[in-house]
């Protein structure tokens, strides 16, 4: 790692993800610095060397230091990675701004799509900090997987090969795989929705519906991911890979999942209040379920299982309800195209 020995890197962000990649960062040898919003927080984290809350069983390393302080976090910094869930990116940046210097990569390891202006972790970034180089991680990582040692791969998305190539050496791991993708709406599109097709499955699960049914999600749930990728101007094969397949299925099945633990609850009987209340971080699929539903309307694309969850979420439709109106749809022919429905109400039609 001689070449990037002497670069300095801020993670902001000090949940799982932000301590993960801040520790990779340090330990592959970079100046790296993990900024958090609580004062509180990150005093504990120094005292313990270990993110007890997020990501416990594994040291902090020395080298990485741990600052609350807008002002020192970005002190002479050349990367930034940004490792705050979707809906918080913008009312952090907005704080940051004025001490985060003028053109430098921003490389995003959010996964959602903020609601009301229906924008990107990347374009939020770049709306408010300015445009700049950027790059969109994405893929199956569960961080204390990583953590632990585990093999995993993940792809880097971005239009600046060079930056691409950059971003791989940079966090590359004996154990953790860096592949690179220009198609940065693809991999960002794919890491949001995913986790709205993990809230199903997590549904699933906690009405005991059987893996037949799991499976069945999976594949339509990446259809209609897949069909809001091309109306949008997403690759298709990108949601064959890492961002798209790969992400989904680990989200699907990992007990450790937010998402999936998230909807579990709810299957079980719990409200969303009560079954936020039992995470140790944010179900990003939740707050993207809202925002989907009204891209699709936006794109007219047809994406039934989405709206199904959002009539369970925030309409009080019960699952097996929801269940059994996908079930009882028109018969049809699996591989057709189809558009969204010409009036829909936002049901499981």
């Amino acid at each position: 790692m001689t070449q990037t020995a002497a670069q300095r890197m801020t993670i902001i962000g000090d949940g799982a993800t932000g301590t993960l990649f801040g520790s990779i960062a340090a330990h592959n040898g970079l100046h790296a610095t993990l900024w958090g919003r609580r004062s509180e927080h990150i005093a504990e984290l120094a005292n313990r060397r270990e993110n007890v809350t997020y990501l416990p069983g594994f040291p902090i390393p020395r080298q990485l230091q741990l600052t609350s302080d807008d002002f020192t976090a970005f002190s002479d910094c050349q990367f930034i990675i940004c490792a705050v869930p979707t809906q918080f990116i913008r009312a952090t940046l907005q704080r940051l701004a004025p001490y985060i210097p003028a053109g430098i990569p921003v490389i995003s390891l959010a996964k959602g799509i903020e609601n009301n202006t229906l924008l990107r972790p990347t374009e939020i970034v770049e709306q408010i900090l300015g445009v700049r180089p950027m790059v969109a991680i994405a893929g199956p990582a569960i961080a204390g997987e990583i953590a632990s040692g585990h093999p995993a791969t993940i792809v880097a998305a971005t239009h600046d090969p060079t930056l691409a190539q950059h971003t791989q050496k940079m966090l590359s791991t004996s154990n953790l795989r860096i592949y690179t993708n220009d198609d940065v709406i693809g991999v960002e599109l794919a890491g949001a929705t995913k986790n709205i097709i993990a809230v199903a499955a997590g549904i699933l699960d906690g009405i005991h519906a059987g893996v037949n049914a799991k499976a069945s999600l999976l594949t339509r749930g990446l259809v209609e991911i897949s069909r809001l990728g091309a109306a949008m101007g997403a690759k298709p094969l990108t949601f064959s890979g890492l961002a798209g397949l790969g992400d989904l299925a680990t989200t699907c099945f990992s007990p450790g999942s937010r998402n999936r633990s998230f909807g579990q609850w709810i299957g079980q009987g719990l409200s969303c209040q009560a079954a936020m209340e039992k995470l140790s971080g944010i179900a990003e699929g939740v707050a993207t379920t809202r925002s989907v539903v009204e891209l699709a309307r936006r794109y007219n694309v047809d994406m039934p299982i989405t709206r199904c969850l959002h009539a369970v979420l925030f309409e009080g439709k019960k699952p097996a309800e929801g269940i059994a109106e996908l079930m009882s749809r028109r018969q049809r022919d699996e591989l057709q195209p189809r558009s969204a429905p010409a009036a829909s109400s936002g049901g499981c039609t």
